[in-house]
């Protein structure tokens, strides 16, 4: 039996084959899609359980013709958490669905992580009553990279907590930055509110709060607070984590993803308008095709609740199997990185440091 992220000693993680549950049924793209995002991933380094009821995960996998399936292994469940139930009674009164077979199967170590594109409210409630939380940590978060005009830039929190408290979003930035540590890199991460300008005093009674905590103590922290950052600076670079409510980032994260998906729309339209413009778009079109590539959420495969006691990666609803493999190395990688493990000391290290953060309730 494998063990979980918090039993592996980092040597062992980077040498041993990372084990993965995936929640095959969970996405709107079907399971055939899934699987294929599996088998595109599978390797002797990364093998893959495949969560999901027997009668449709076994064709599949016998139809498939590929090598790679000798890396996946039915993990069978008996029923699927759709976008319709009630995520918290469906986790806790259905122990057989997809969600809480994967998730339980992290507690138990047979997965060192969990990815599913099912009901993001069921993988949070999961997360939650499953896995449970990290010591220290009051609100977990999801937290998405987001492609940045000079980097990769961290959201936090961008859909896991609608309501909070300016004590849950300086928990953010400390998560926030510690994946920034650990996944991006980043020695000391900047750390920026969002907010309706870079005043102090502006914003709402939240962001004010929140403004008033970060600006407090970071110095004994490991991240550097430079104030309130605003809409239009999300992908310049000025911060490397921008830490608002889950409402908010929720917003701000479908937004982009909408204009990117509108801008290239446009672009593909004014390229194909006549002869002079599809001549160049013929010449912009490698260029665009990187840009495209770097601006696809695709490209991160999923987002990461961190908090939680176990690596979760949650999925966008459509995902594609091009992004469900990138979800399985992204999950790997932090498996390797040992995300959860680190995250838990420096939280405890970060919070004991921090006291209002760590005091408040």
């Amino acid at each position: 039996m494998i063990g979980s992220v918090d039993t592996i000693p980092s040597s062992t993680i980077a040498s041993e084959p990372v084990t993965l549950a995936l929640d095959i049924e969970g996405g709107d793209q079907g399971p055939a899609e899934v699987l294929a995002g599996a088998i595109a991933a599978a390797s002797p380094r990364l093998r893959v359980l495949a969560v999901g009821t027997s009668q449709v995960v076994e064709p599949l996998l016998a139809e498939a013709g590929s090598a790679a399936t000798r890396f996946i292994e039915l993990l069978p469940c008996a029923s699927v958490v759709t976008f319709h139930d009630e995520p918290a009674r469906a986790i806790r009164n259905r122990p057989d669905s997809s969600i809480a077979v994967g998730a339980r199967a992290v507690v138990e170590g047979r997965a060192q992580g969990f990815v599913s594109a099912g009901n993001t409210g069921a993988m949070l409630a999961a997360g939650l009553l499953v896995v449970r939380r990290l010591k220290g940590v009051k609100r977990p978060a999801i937290v998405t990279v987001l492609p940045g005009s000079g980097g990769p830039v961290v959201l936090a929190d961008s859909g896991a907590n609608a309501d909070c408290r300016p004590e849950h979003l300086a928990e953010f930035a400390v998560m926030g930055a510690v994946f920034a540590r650990v996944g991006l890199d980043i020695d000391r991460p900047r750390v920026g509110l969002l907010n309706i300008g870079e005043e102090p005093g502006k914003g709402s009674e939240l962001a004010r709060g929140a403004h008033s905590l970060l600006a407090q103590g970071t110095q004994a922290l490991d991240f550097d607070f430079v104030g309130n950052v605003e809409g239009r600076d999300v992908l310049s670079n000025r911060c490397d984590v921008i830490v608002t409510d889950g409402f908010t980032g929720n917003v701000a994260l479908k937004l982009l993803e909408g204009t990117a998906h509108t801008l290239f729309s446009r672009i593909k339209q004014a390229a194909a308008s006549n002869a002079r413009s599809k001549l160049g778009g013929l010449l912009l079109r490698p260029a665009l095709r990187g840009l495209r590539s770097a601006l696809d959420p695709e490209e991160y495969g999923g987002a990461y609740l961190l908090g939680v006691r176990g690596l979760l990666v949650i999925c966008h609803g459509n995902s594609s199997r091009r992004a469900i493999a990138n979800a399985l190395r992204f999950g790997e990688n932090a498996v390797r990185h040992g995300l959860v493990s680190q995250l838990q000391a420096d939280i405890e290290q970060s919070l004991a440091t921090g006291p209002d953060v760590a005091t408040m309730s």
